[in-house]
């Protein structure tokens, strides 16, 4: 059987600006679609949502929700959208809102139900509650929660934390993850931050000028070298990992990739056998021809160099862990002169030294 698919092919224009979109996400999990401002993400949203047209296509697995002969009006698709703010109905409480998208309550054979969504986001202190007596994470989990609650096929969510300060997207991304855990159903998350990109995302859209310039799973997009991603000053590499391992007496945990192994921090509740996302900077990899002696660096890996971007000072490597280079792709960032001195190149193999790898907090699927 076919797996569930969100495809989508737009074009037209909106004053000076003009819109060529086409992409296919999987029918489940979190697909970024990720952009500088102005490049058209809200755009795209808005038109799957029905709230703006444009000619093309819109298929949402399996249903057709627009095409040459037919166009669903917005109250005919099941989406639940979520705004950069929150926009509560102030004359109601927290439960009121929630409530709003069901005309008062939740059938008992819903796919998403009250209770469900109230322990999901945390919300059971704040049932009671107006509004205004709500922090800007607890106004925009209720602005999920209601979302939800309209029992969605498919989630939009425009920039939700845009509008929060860091310390408040750092305490509802954990909600946005248990959420991606818990549910099977699929997310469009628009962003400008790669930091929520790397945190939340499985697939990856990537805009520019008004146009998809790539789409595919997040780790292949970070390091194909053809795309803007890998020489950005702030490249990285997110790979989904397997816990194999705890070392109690030491706080590490180890953590199995395609290719390698990583020894990491453990942080608290580590178990083994969890799925979890490392996030390895391009910056904090080195590379050296030999294999190093002994150094304070926990993980080195063997890799090839599977290609090379050079700019005028640096180069940024593409690596694929294991002897034959055949594993996860990770990046290496180092100086021209360090790239030239070591007589590096393509199809090289190395030893990748990666001095800092972080391990997110949250735990995937």
């Amino acid at each position: 059987m076919t797996a569930p698919t969100i495809e989508v092919a737009l074009a037209g224009r909106r004053g000076g600006f003009a819109l060529e979109a086409s992409f296919t996400a999987p029918g489940q999990g979190v697909t970024a679609v990720f952009g500088p401002s102005g490049c058209g993400k809200t755009t795209v949203l808005r038109c799957i949502a029905g709230l703006e047209r444009l000619e093309g296509t819109c298929r949402v697995t399996g249903e057709t929700w627009q095409d040459e002969t037919t166009f669903r009006p917005p109250h005919r698709r099941p989406v639940g959208y979520v705004f950069q703010e929150a926009s509560l109905f102030a004359h109601l409480s927290v439960e009121g809102n929630l409530l709003y998208g069901v005309r008062g309550r939740v059938p008992a054979d819903a796919a998403v139900r009250f209770d469900d969504v109230v322990e999901l986001l945390g919300l059971s202190p704040l049932l009671m509650r107006a509004p205004h007596n709500l922090s800007g994470g607890e106004r925009q989990r209720v602005a999920i929660g209601r979302a939800l609650l309209s029992q969605p096929r498919l989630l939009l969510m425009d920039e939700p934390l845009s509008a929060l300060d860091r310390a408040t997207k750092d305490e509802i991304l954990p909600f946005l993850e248990r959420l991606h855990l818990s549910l099977s159903l699929p997310v469009l998350y628009v962003t400008h931050d790669m930091r929520e990109v790397e945190r939340l995302a499985d697939h990856l859209v990537l805009m520019r000028a008004g146009r998809v310039i790539a789409a595919g799973p997040l780790a292949a997009l970070q390091s194909d070298p053809a795309l803007p991603l890998v020489t950005a000053r702030d490249a990285a590499v997110g790979l989904d990992a397997v816990v194999t391992h705890l070392d109690p007496a030491y706080g590490l945990a180890t953590l199995a990739v395609d290719g390698g192994v990583f020894i990491v921090p453990a942080g608290a509740g580590t178990m083994v056998g969890e799925r979890r996302r490392l996030r390895i900077a391009a910056g904090d990899v080195s590379l050296a021809r030999e294999p190093p002696g002994p150094s304070t660096i926990l993980n080195v890996l063997e890799a090839r160099i599977r290609a090379v971007e050079a700019g005028d000072n640096e180069v940024t490597a593409v690596l694929g862990l294991g002897h034959d280079g055949a594993g996860a792709r990770i990046l290496a960032r180092i100086t021209r002169r360090s790239f030239e001195r070591l007589e590096l190149s393509e199809g090289m193999a190395v030893h990748a030294q990666i001095k800092s790898v972080a391990l997110a907090p949250g735990v995937r699927r």
